[in-house]
């Protein structure tokens, strides 16, 4: 394994880079004047205090609720595109993966802990299926990257991503927004604000609806799926969300606030495409980017069985906090923070891909969480810091029911224990070996799979089965970070977070036997080859506990210039891996114990902003020991596994540059070489899965004033993405190779900002581009593909008050 001192050139650039800003005449000025004029120097809280983003000593990236607006980011996965090491992937609202610097946290088992911290207003949300929320009325987003558990918590074992929504202010003010689009789009916000200096209240609303841009057959007449589901699904990729939040806040004090912040969403989405790549639809191909027909299971069946009669998402979420900030006197100050979310997840998605009866899933996910924390904050001119302690307690479940036509699944999945029955439909269909699912996607109702096997009793035998995870985590932890100036131009931070938490995990499974099997003398027979528990929940619980530090140094080179170096711990907690197997005696709980997965992290790097410009560029080198990774078993299963060891060097660039009051341009890229080093073949040189070596982003914003209060704007982005894998082992046919897309808006401004009107488009080019591959079909031989967005365009208008 390279050390992260053998990256001599690059050490040389950067210490390069630094004398010559440093040397620069113009850049020997006052900072205060300096950041005044650069609107682009975010004032970010990621060290528990407002800091100019350029003193702050780790990579940190954040952008402004401003900022979002003007580039037409309301969505997480529209974010990441301009925070270089950065990627979200909305597969849908409740599977979302979060991913920096090569590291997914995405995993919707309960038993699974996160690697990368979601806080809403300093509250942890990280839980996969509840983390997803509409990014409406914010005040700015920060991204901090590298391990930092002290001061985001156990989660952050590679970063953070924290979201703050817009406060509460003395006055009136609203804000309103219409939006019309293609694939009939209409989009709805809202914004009032009102109060004053003791007391202030904000409700902010946001609603959208937009077809799905996949079309879906299913149900059509003279299709496959037409005999067995009945009725038309709605298209695929498709949005139907709506959210609320309401703020409320108190000054006890003139410099005391008290912030009660309530959110509620919801989303009725259709069905996500997970299109087969190999079974395709009637009168179609296998491409992602065609029509689709997905859904074979029965409307009745589907609601009695798996929740909703149609593939779609019902989820909704509620949290609720409140934060109490107060100064103590002396240097000293005060924060309490507290949180609860609770959220209620059922989404059906069609596995397969197909229009067979093979393949049909649920997952219900439900969770709890609670935090709170107590952070005491000292200042003074030369010493700065925190101490606190924080409890957070989560449990929840993940149940996936599963439905299937028990002849199309015998013949589809290609276990070897099926192999004689399928030879025996493959030898009815004419076909030579065994039946393939190609064979039997077809509305002729002698190629029915069951007919063949049941000699005619049945055509549709319906299988049922179900398994359901259960997690429950309570941590509690106390730390302390301390900044110390030892000179003026030299501060030094040393921080550490101790935990100790309480894990358990249990798992239970409803298992029948195959009656196919049962008709052939065979009894017993779990088509999923999972054990039935019997009806009992099984259970296994641990503790455990670890030390969490960091120390980062800071020297000013000028005014306008800073160096920067840390080295940090990050950790992901242990999996209490719990399933079941069978035996003859009956089912016994299958426990395995994945190991926590640990990260040193090396880094440093140059931010600097003078005149119009700010800028940054670091470089990094990750560690990593028994590095965490999972794949679907036959089960349908997402299985946990230590992949051994891990390393991951990066470089990561971001700038944006003033010309005048009416041109601003920007650019970050990124270089993010991840790998696992593990000596298992199976894993061996196996890059990261969703993490591109290459990410780039540059965009232009450009106002050209008439006059009276009028004025046109320009907004044109570009984001590139090279080659990344989907799936760990790698394999080239679930990758994508990579991507460039094109996005713009422009319009014009009246009444001093008052009104806008824009148009705006995403994809421009009408790029054809995956987000994902492989999924639970590829466990059973069909991997699936999803499509990315296609062209999307519309008009927006809005008006301020």
């Amino acid at each position: 394994m390279r050390s992260p001192l053998s990256h001599r050139p690059l050490r040389a650039s950067l210490l390069a880079l630094a004398t010559v800003l440093a040397a620069t005449p113009a850049l020997a000025q006052d900072q205060t004047d300096a950041d005044a004029r650069n609107d682009d120097l975010i004032i970010v809280t990621a060290q528990k205090r407002e800091q100019s983003i350029k003193d702050v000593p780790i990579t940190v990236s954040a952008i402004s609720g401003e900022q979002m607006d003007k580039i037409g980011i309301d969505e997480f996965d529209e974010l990441s595109a301009y925070i270089p090491g950065l990627n979200i992937q909305e597969q849908s609202a409740n599977n979302p993966g979060f991913v920096i610097r090569g590291i997914t946290s995405d995993s919707g088992s309960a038993q699974v802990a996160p690697r990368v911290t979601i806080y809403l207003n300093g509250i942890d949300v990280s839980r996969s299926r509840g983390s997803y929320f509409d990014l409406f009325d914010i005040e700015r987003i920060e991204v901090v990257k590298g391990p930092q558990a002290t001061l985001f918590g156990t989660a952050a074992t590679i970063g953070a991503i924290s979201v703050v929504t817009a406060k509460p202010e003395p006055g009136f003010s609203a804000d309103l927004r219409g939006s019309y689009g293609n694939f009939n789009l209409y989009e709805g916000r809202a914004m009032i604000n009102v109060g004053n200096d003791k007391i202030a209240g904000r409700i902010a609303a946001s609603y959208k609806k937009r077809d799905g841009y996949i079309r879906n057959i299913a149900g059509d007449a003279g299709t496959v799926s037409a005999r067995t589901v009945g009725q038309q699904q709605d298209d695929l990729n498709g949005i139907d969300q709506f959210a609320v939040r309401g703020s409320l806040r108190i000054w006890p004090t003139a410099e005391s606030t008290m912030d009660f912040v309530f959110n509620y969403e919801q989303q009725r989405n259709p069905g996500t495409a997970f299109k087969s790549g190999s079974i395709a639809p009637t009168g179609g191909t296998t491409s992602p980017f065609t029509f689709a027909e997905l859904g074979g299971a029965p409307a009745d069946l589907s609601r009695a069985i798996l929740g909703l009669p149609d593939l779609g998402l019902n989820r909704e979420v509620y949290d609720a906090s409140v934060t109490f900030q107060t100064p103590m006197g002396g240097g000293w100050s005060l924060a309490s923070i507290s949180g609860y979310r609770k959220f209620d997840s059922l989404e059906t998605f069609d596995a397969d891909g197909s229009a067979l009866f093979f393949l049909e899933f649920a997952e219900d996910a439900q969770g709890e969480q609670f935090s709170h924390e107590t952070r005491f904050a000292y200042d003074s001119d030369r010493l700065r810091g925190f101490f606190g302690f924080n409890v957070f307690h989560e449990e929840g479940t993940q149940a996936v029911p599963f439905l299937t036509d028990e002849g199309t699944y015998i013949s589809c999945a290609p276990f070897p224990a099926f192999a004689p029955v399928r030879n025996n439909v493959g030898a009815a269909l004419g076909v030579a070996g065994p039946a393939t699912c190609g064979a039997l996607n077809s509305a002729n109702p002698a190629r029915n799979a069951t007919a063949i096997l049941t000699r005619g009793a049945a055509t549709v035998l319906p299988y049922s089965s179900s398994f359901t995870n259960g997690g429950k985590n309570t941590t509690f932890s106390v730390f302390a970070d301390m900044t110390f100036d030892v000179t003026d131009r030299l501060e030094l931070s040393a921080g550490v977070r101790y935990l100790s938490e309480e894990r358990a995990s249990t798992y239970t499974a409803v298992q029948p036997g195959s009656q196919i099997f049962a008709s052939l003398g065979v009894r017993g027979v779990s088509l999923l080859g999972a054990a039935d528990t019997g009806g009992q929940v099984f259970r296994v619980n641990d503790s455990f506990d670890a030390w969490l530090p960091r120390f980062n140094a800071l020297y000013r080179l000028s005014d306008a210039v800073n160096v920067y170096a840390t080295v940090s711990k990050g950790r992901r907690a242990p999996v209490l891996n719990l399933s079941a197997t069978a035996t003859a005696a009956g089912a016994v709980p299958n426990f395995t114990l994945v190991a926590e997965e640990k990260v040193w992290n090396y880094e440093g790097g140059v931010k600097a902003a003078f005149g119009g410009f700010t800028g940054s560029i670091g470089a990094f080198y990750q560690d990593y020991s028994n590095f965490q990774t999972s794949f679907f078993n036959q089960q349908g299963q997402v299985v946990p596994v230590n992949a051994g060891n891990a390393g991951n060097f990066g470089v990561e660039v971001e700038g944006a540059l003033r010309i005048g009051d009416n041109v601003r341009l920007f650019a970050n890229y990124a270089f993010i070489d991840a790998k696992i080093e593990s000596p298992n073949p199976a894993f061996q040189d196996n890059r990261f899965r969703l993490q591109s070596k290459h990410t780039a982003a540059a965009g232009i914003d450009v106002t050209v004033p008439l006059g009276e209060g009028t004025e046109l704007f320009l907004f044109p982005t570009v984001t590139y993405s090279s080659k990344q894998f989907f799936e760990i082992p790698n394999t080239d046919r679930l990758s994508e190779n990579g991507y460039l897309l094109v996005n713009a808006r422009a319009g014009v401004r009246l009444g001093d900002g008052k009104y806008e009107v824009t148009a705006f488009a995403r994809n421009l080019t009408n790029e054809d581009y995956l987000i994902d591959a492989g999924n639970t079909g590829g466990a059973f031989g069909t991997a699936t593909f999803i499509a990315g967005e296609p062209r999307l365009y519309g008009v927006q208008v809005s008006a301020r008050f």
